[in-house]
C-alpha cells in the first residue's frame, strides 16, 4: 500500500476550518468567555470580513490576539462563466495557490450549489472528466464549506440557494473527517445555517464512507452513482467497485437510515452501447428492489478525453420506461451549463493552474490506495 505524504499543519489554526464546539474550546483556551466563539464563528460566516479587526463586536485586545495566534482564509472568485442555460460556474482560488470549480444550477424554482470536497480526484472513474486530473489534495472543512459564500456573492439580488450537492471536483467519502466538519458549519444555526435536509452527499461507493456518514447522523441526502449493473462492467468503469463491489455496497444502502418521506438517489450515467442495454434497466431495476429510492438517468456528457458517447434519446427513453414500469422514479437529468463545461463529470482545472505543495493537515486520508486506513469500517 502506497502511503500519501503528511503534511505539516500551518503554523496557526485556521477558524474556519473549525465546528462551533472546536471554536469555543480554543477560544476559552485564550481565557476568553465562551459566548466570544459565538460572535468570532458568525462573523466567520455570516458576514463577509476580510480578517479579524473587522470583527467590531470583539474587544480590542482580543482582535489583536486573533490577528496574532489564528488565521481566517476565504476563496477568491477568480472567474465566473455564465451558461446560456442560466448555470454558473466559478473558477475559486485557494489560499495555496491550487484552483477548483463550483457551479450553480438553476432549475425552475430550484437553485442548486455544486461544492467541491477535493482539488482533482483519484478514483478514475471512467467516463468523468475530472478524475483526468488525479487526485492533487483534499480540501479542509473551511473551503469545502467557504464555497457556499463564495456562490451566494454570484448571486442577483432576488436569487437564493435552495439546494446544495456535493457532486463537484473529488470525491467527498474518500475525504470524511473534513467533509463532516464541513457540513456541520453547514448545518449549524450559528453559522451558515443551512438545511440538512437540502444537502446531499454523493459517493461513487465508498462502502466505510457511506456507513460512517449513517452513524454521523447528520440528516444529509446520500446519492449513490452506480452507472453499471454487473461486477465486471463496474470493475472497469468505476475501479473503486473492485475494493467495494455492488453487493457489498447495495447492502450498505440498504441500511442506511431514511428519514420519513426521504428517498436515497441512485446516478446512473448512461453510454452508448456500453450500459444503455434493456438488460441493463432491467438488472437496474432488480438490484434496487426494496430500497426506497428514485434513479437519475444521466446521458453521458461527452469530451474528446472521455473514450465512450452519449446514448441516442431512443435508447434513453427505453431504458426511462424499463425503470418506470417497475416502479421507480427515474428522470432524465438533462445536461446544464455543458457549453461551459460545467455539466456533471466535466469539472477540471488546468494543470497549469495546480499547486499542490502548500501545507494541508488532512492530506493523510487522500487517495484510493488510503481507504482502507482512513475510512475504517
Amino acid at each position: 500500500m502506497t502511503a500519501v505524504p503528511v503534511r505539516a499543519a500551518p503554523a496557526v489554526p485556521d477558524l474556519r476550518d473549525l465546528t462551533l464546539p472546536e471554536l469555543g474550546e480554543w477560544v476559552t483556551g485564550l481565557g476568553e468567555a465562551p459566548y466570544r466563539a459565538r460572535q468570532v464563528f458568525r462573523w466567520l460566516w455570516r458576514r463577509p470580513v476580510t480578517g479579524f479587526h473587522e470583527m467590531t463586536d470583539l474587544p480590542v485586545e482580543l482582535r489583536r490576539v486573533l490577528e496574532a495566534r489564528a488565521q481566517s482564509s476565504t476563496l477568491e472568485t477568480v472567474e465566473v462563466r455564465a451558461s446560456r442555460d442560466g448555470t454558473r460556474k466559478l473558477l475559486l482560488r485557494l489560499s495555496d495557490g491550487g484552483q477548483i470549480e463550483a457551479v450553480l444550477i438553476p432549475e425552475g424554482r430550484r437553485l442548486t450549489a455544486c461544492i467541491s470536497s477535493q482539488v482533482g480526484c483519484g478514483m478514475a472513474c471512467q467516463f468523468c472528466l475530472t478524475a483526468t486530473m488525479g487526485l492533487r489534495r483534499n480540501l479542509r472543512p473551511g473551503e469545502i464549506a467557504g464555497q457556499l459564500p463564495a456562490l451566494r456573492s454570484a448571486l442577483g439580488p432576488d436569487e437564493r440557494i435552495t439546494h446544495i450537492v456535493l457532486m463537484g471536483m473529488g470525491e467527498p467519502l474518500a475525504n470524511f473527517p473534513a467533509v463532516e466538519t464541513a457540513l456541520k458549519i453547514l448545518i449549524a444555526p450559528e453559522g451558515l445555517a443551512f438545511p440538512a435536509r437540502r444537502i446531499t452527499v454523493s459517493t461513487v461507493g465508498l462502502v466505510p464512507g457511506i456507513r460512517r456518514l449513517a452513524r454521523a447522523a447528520l440528516g444529509v441526502n446520500l446519492a449513490v452513482s452506480l452507472t453499471a449493473t454487473t461486477d465486471e462492467l463496474r470493475d472497469r468503469l468505476v475501479p473503486i467497485n473492485r475494493r467495494y463491489p455492488l453487493g457489498e455496497l447495495l447492502r450498505a444502502c440498504r441500511e442506511f437510515p431514511l428519514p420519513p418521506r426521504r428517498r436515497m438517489t441512485f446516478e446512473y450515467v448512461l453510454m452508448a452501447a456500453v450500459n444503455d442495454h434493456i438488460e441493463d434497466a432491467h438488472r437496474l431495476a432488480g438490484l434496487l428492489r426494496g430500497i426506497r429510492c428514485k434513479v437519475n438517468l444521466i446521458p453521458l456528457n461527452e469530451a474528446p478525453e472521455i473514450p465512450f458517447r452519449r446514448p441516442a434519446r431512443q435508447r434513453i427513453e427505453a431504458f426511462q420506461q424499463v425503470l418506470e414500469r417497475a416502479g421507480y422514479v427515474a428522470p432524465i437529468r438533462e445536461s446544464r451549463g455543458e457549453d461551459i463545461a460545467a455539466a456533471c463529470g466535466m469539472l477540471a482545472v488546468a494543470e497549469g493552474q495546480l499547486d499542490s505543495a502548500a501545507s494541508n493537515p488532512y492530506s493523510d486520508q487522500c487517495g484510493v490506495e488510503q481507504l482502507g486506513s482512513s475510512l475504517g469500517s
